[in-house]
């Protein structure tokens, strides 16, 4: 049996990948200080790629870009740039940049479990887990580069799902360069699940640089909205953002009518 990431590169494969017209690359904000690499460090690299294996990275070839507000501080959002593995069907690990080129900073990780994993989780560990379906459904969640069929596929395979997220690198305030370096503690990252929370600019910048129109993405996912259940955790920074409206198909399961009933 092949694993899910080899059935999703076939795919995309069948699907026929296309050059991504109007993308540009994402450079990061800031760089942190530091002297330029001398010629003997370049040549440690060089022999490094050389001689060693670079094998748990490998296979996290999924490029997925969308936004993090900080669940104790909305206020603080950034763009999110994961490389991810799906380990099985259930759970996939990503590594967080904030862009896509080799400069890119990495700024924190984030795991993504299946809304079967979650059911199974103790009631206290779920705070920690943020649910998925308003960044899919909205067209905030996007993959780069691939044809929109193939897109498609992947955020259905992601619909329902939950994902746990710490952020080490910070950007203080969304489309303003962040720190220079990751200062203090890690701080655990949120989703936007109504319109109106994400800072509309750094939308729009992600938008433009990528050539993809989030709003038409969101009209072309309208068919997943009748895969969406309630999710745990839609509700969770309501009283951020009190003039938010609702999203079609994302709803906190504590106000889920047939939630007891199940």
């Amino acid at each position: 049996m092949s694993s899910p990431s080899r059935t999703f590169a076939s795919l995309v494969l069948a699907a026929g990948l296309a050059a991504c017209t109007g993308n540009t690359p994402t450079e990061p904000a800031v760089a942190p200080p530091g002297a330029t690499p001398t010629a003997a460090t370049r040549t440690l690299e060089a022999g490094a790629r050389a001689l060693q294996g670079t094998a748990p990275l490998r296979d996290m070839d999924i490029h997925i870009v969308g936004f993090h507000p900080m669940k104790d501080d909305p206020s603080m959002q950034m763009e999110a740039h994961h490389y991810c593995r799906q380990v099985n069907e259930d759970f996939a690990q990503c590594a967080l940049f904030d862009g896509d080129t080799v400069q890119a900073n990495l700024t924190g990780i984030e795991y993504i479990i299946s809304e079967r994993v979650f059911a199974q989780l103790p009631e206290d560990e779920r705070a920690y887990w943020h649910p998925h379906n308003g960044e899919i459904l909205s067209g905030q969640l996007l993959a780069p580069g691939l044809p929109e069929v193939a897109e498609r596929a992947l955020m259905r395979q992601k619909i329902n799902s939950y994902g746990k997220t710490w952020h080490t690198w910070h950007s203080r305030h969304g489309t303003e360069p962040g720190d220079a370096l990751p200062l203090g503690p890690a701080a655990l990252a949120w989703s936007f699940n109504r319109d109106g929370e994400v800072d509309p600019a750094l939308l729009a910048d992600r938008d433009r640089r990528t050539g993809i129109d989030s709003a038409q993405r969101r009209q072309a996912r309208e068919e997943l909205r009748a895969l969406a259940h309630p999710q745990a955790g839609v509700d969770t920074l309501q009283h951020h953002f009190p003039d938010a409206t609702p999203i079609p198909g994302v709803r906190d399961i504590a106000a889920d009518p047939e939630r007891t009933q199940r």
